[in-house]
C-alpha cells in the first residue's frame, strides 16, 4: 500500500480494482496525473472522468450534497455515481464541460482504504483505451494499457465485477434528477 501511495503522490497512475470494474487512477489534484490517463486512454479532453472518495465528509468538503443525493446513495444496491453542480478544489480537466463532476462514495474496503490513505480524492476511469470494452476483471485489461500506467495493484486479480460500471445520475441543487447511465 505504502507503494502504491508514493506512486500516487508523485504523479503516477495505477491500475487498480473499484467498486465496480478495474479502474486508472491518479491523484485527482493533480493536474499531470489526469492528463497523463488522457493521453494513456486516448480520450478527448472534452470528457469528463469520474472521482472517487471513501466518506461522506471527503464528498461534504468537494460538493454541497443535496438531500435526494444521500437518499440514492443510501437506497442504492448497484455502485452509483452522482453528478454534482459547482465542486470546490478540484482542477477544471476533472470538470464537465457544464462545471459538473462524478463522485462515487465508494463501499470497496480496498478503496475507501487507498483513498483514505492518499487523503484526497482519487480519479477513476475504465482501465481500457476511450470506446473499448470495459474490464470487468484484470485479465480483461490490454497489455498495452497496464504497459502506459506506473503501477498494477496485485489486490483482486482474480475476482470478476458483477457491475459493467456503476449507475450515473446527475442531481441538482433544486432536487431535479436525471439518470444518466442505469
Amino acid at each position: 500500500m505504502e507503494n502504491i501511495i508514493n506512486i500516487l503522490k508523485s504523479g503516477g497512475t495505477i491500475l487498480y480494482p473499484t467498486d465496480t470494474i478495474w479502474g486508472i487512477g491518479c491523484d485527482a489534484t493533480n493536474v499531470e496525473a489526469i492528463n497523463k490517463i488522457f493521453e494513456i486512454k486516448k480520450r478527448e479532453k472534452n470528457k469528463s472522468m469520474i472521482i472517487l472518495v471513501e466518506s461522506e465528509k471527503r464528498l461534504q468538503d468537494l460538493v454541497d450534497v443535496p438531500q435526494m443525493a444521500w437518499e440514492i446513495i443510501d437506497l442504492s444496491e448497484k455502485p452509483v455515481t452522482i453528478v454534482y453542480e459547482n465542486p470546490r478544489g478540484l482542477p477544471k480537466e476533472l470538470l464537465a464541460e457544464d462545471g459538473s463532476v462524478g463522485i462515487r462514495l465508494v463501499k470497496n474496503d480496498f478503496c475507501k482504504k487507498l483513498i483514505t490513505k492518499l487523503n484526497k480524492p482519487l480519479v477513476s476511469t475504465s482501465a481500457n483505451f476511450s470506446g473499448d470494452k470495459s474490464p470487468l476483471k484484470f485479465s480483461d485489461i490490454s497489455p498495452e494499457i497496464i504497459s502506459l500506467v506506473d503501477y498494477a495493484v496485485e489486490e483482486d486479480r482474480e475476482k470478476v465485477s458483477k457491475y459493467s460500471g456503476s449507475s450515473v445520475i446527475k442531481i441538482w441543487s433544486d432536487n431535479r434528477i436525471k439518470v444518466l447511465r442505469e
